[in-house]
């Protein structure tokens, strides 16, 4: 497993995949630098002098049988891969090369059933009913992301209960908010990354995510389920600018800015989620006393880990 790697080890086993980048040494040779993953995470590695069988070999998604060494590179674990063959996808189980939410599949589930059974309005209620009928299977499998948070099998689903969770605590602080529009916000805001995505396996952009994105997509969603249910209320329209406004900033992305109480929080919570998943990230193996790699999506800055 990649989380038992150590420097000096030499390895022999079944990895997923994630990415194989081809470059050109100084002297002119080809190499591939290779993201490899399990279950247990993910790691780099180099692979040499390659020829047209790595290239065939070393793709996206695909599993292979490894051997090489693990060495300890500018302070991180890489491989030096030595050989690596193809291993038929139909015998392998791909849930032993996914990397899992932190907290279990079932009790994701759990919650993620709570909160949608807890939402009163009948208009909410319609929507998220119409919209999980048709997009679940990937809501729940999918990852939020292809990297920096939420990048995991179950992410989507781990992030947005993630958010449920503290959009009921500020419902309860602020009287004002309405909790049933804000926790459908939450569980809706990401649903266009059902189609962003390609899928829990080697995740990478599809074409509808690279030239539209999920904030577009998830938009798009919405309305044609809210048209189909022929609403009259205001729901849909408020609904609408929480998907579009829910990355808060226009720099951020946001295709406008936020202008209602639930669709301001729901920009808050949902960069308080993401953020603290970058946090955990770079903290995980981080001695106390000691200070994280820099960390892009947080102004490039390292954070101390503190004395436990």
């Amino acid at each position: 497993m990649i989380s038992d790697l150590k420097d000096g080890n030499h390895v022999k086993d079944y990895f997923l995949v994630k990415e194989a980048v081809k470059g050109v040494s100084a002297t002119g040779l080809n190499y591939l630098n290779i993201l490899l993953q399990d279950k247990t995470g993910v790691i780099e590695a180099k692979k040499r002098d390659i020829n047209q069988k790595d290239i065939d070999t070393f793709k996206s998604g695909e599993i292979v049988q490894l051997t090489g060494d693990v060495y300890d590179y500018k302070g991180k674990l890489q491989v030096k891969v030595f050989n690596a063959e193809l291993i038929d996808k139909k015998y392998a189980d791909l849930k032993n090369f996914l990397v899992d939410s932190p907290k279990p599949f079932d009790e994701l589930v759990e919650r993620f059933n709570y909160f949608k059974n807890s939402v009163k309005n009948s208009d909410c209620k319609a929507i998220l009913n119409a919209v999980f009928e048709k997009y679940y299977d990937k809501y729940v499998s999918f990852p939020a992301a292809t990297k920096n948070h939420h990048e995991f099998y179950h992410g989507l689903l781990y992030h947005s209960v993630s958010m449920c969770e503290m959009a009921e605590a500020a419902a309860k602080n602020y009287e004002n908010i309405n909790r049933d529009l804000l926790i459908t916000g939450c569980l809706l805001h990401d649903i266009g990354k059902t189609v962003e995505l390609s899928g829990p396996v080697a995740t990478k952009y599809t074409d509808e995510g690279n030239l539209l994105g999920h904030l577009t997509i998830g938009f798009n969603i919405v309305k044609d389920t809210c048209d189909s249910l022929n609403i009259k209320s205001d729901i849909p329209l408020q609904l609408e600018h929480m998907i579009l406004s829910h990355h808060g900033k226009l720099e951020f992305g946001a295709c406008v800015l936020p202008l209602t109480r639930e669709a301001l929080i729901l920009s808050m919570i949902d960069d308080m989620d993401a953020k603290m998943m970058m946090l955990d990230k770079a903290l995980a193996d981080v001695k106390p006393g000691e200070y994280s790699e820099k960390i892009f999506g947080l102004d490039n800055r390292s954070f101390y880990k503190g004395q436990e």
